[in-house]
């Protein structure tokens, strides 16, 4: 976790009537690092989807980072489940809050303000969403991001200066920039639905698990939501690097390669050595 410590909301869903801006790039990036090795584990794209190898028995941490230069919130979604509360995962409960800039490690369930459950990668069975009977979204990491709502400037009335163009003329072209203005806010809202689930997780060979307390400390603040949907929407799938490589989703490692097999020699030049 970065020095600037994360900031936990837990306030409801605040509507508004603003949608947040699109941008180029993400709001909020996400990738996964392995706390083995302190490694960030490579996202491979398969049909639409992006894909991470977990190793089974590894502890791994989600590395959230702000783009912006505003406050955002980030609803974390580990196998359909809500890491902060619990609950199944949807974009209007709590999760956390990111200054401008920041980059921080989430490493767990969170058990309190201090406290979490660490997460690792292990069996389906054993993974805290089927253990809590919830399997079906296991194998899916995913984070909803709200913007903030800014405070309304202080309004002044315009000062009259003499136009152009005839009053007809100005009428027609308050028109057409108010027109513009509605497409725009209607085409923001649209990039920002949140579209079904549709992972399968019939074959889903690992989960996440609820390990060993740790310490992680967060504090709670306050944050007005600048719409109703989400800004963004980010999936990010995983299962066993065994899987992904049967499935041509990721590269086969060398140490998956069958070991060539040198070719038997009745005087390999050695002394006798003592059984096994």
């Amino acid at each position: 976790m970065s020095r600037t410590r994360t900031r936990l909301t837990c306030c409801a869903a605040l509507l508004a009537a603003l949608a947040f801006p699109s941008a180029a790039r993400p709001l909020v990036e996400v990738s996964i690092v392995d706390r083995e090795d302190g490694r960030l584990l490579p996202q491979y794209r398969h049909a639409g989807d992006r894909w991470v190898a977990g190793t089974p028995g590894h502890r791994y941490a989600v590395r959230l980072a702000n783009t912006t230069d505003r406050r955002v919130l980030v609803v974390l979604s580990i196998d359909g489940v809500n890491a902060v509360t619990g609950e199944d995962a949807d974009p209007s409960q709590a999760g956390y809050v990111l200054e401008p800039w920041q980059s921080a490690q989430v490493g767990g369930w969170r058990k309190s303000l201090d406290q979490v459950a660490g997460f690792h990668f292990t069996a389906l069975p054993d993974s805290y969403a089927a253990r809590t009977g919830r399997p079906g979204n296991v194998g899916v990491i995913g984070i909803a991001v709200f913007g903030e709502r800014r405070a309304p400037r202080a309004w002044a009335p315009p000062r009259p200066h003499p136009s152009p163009y005839p009053a007809d003329a100005q009428a027609q072209a308050g028109a057409r920039e108010a027109s513009g203005d509605e497409r725009s806010a209607v085409a923001a809202e649209a990039t920002a639905e949140v579209a079904p689930p549709t992972a399968d997780a019939s074959r889903q060979q690992v989960g996440t698990g609820h390990g060993a307390r740790e310490w992680e400390p967060v504090s709670r603040t306050g944050f007005v939501r600048a719409s109703g949907p989400p800004a963004q929407v980010t999936e990010l799938r995983y299962d066993s690097p065994r899987r992904l490589v049967a499935l041509g989703i990721a590269p086969r490692p060398d140490r998956y390669w069958p070991i060539a097999r040198q070719a038997p020699r009745a005087f390999p030049g050695r002394f006798v050595p003592d059984p096994r």
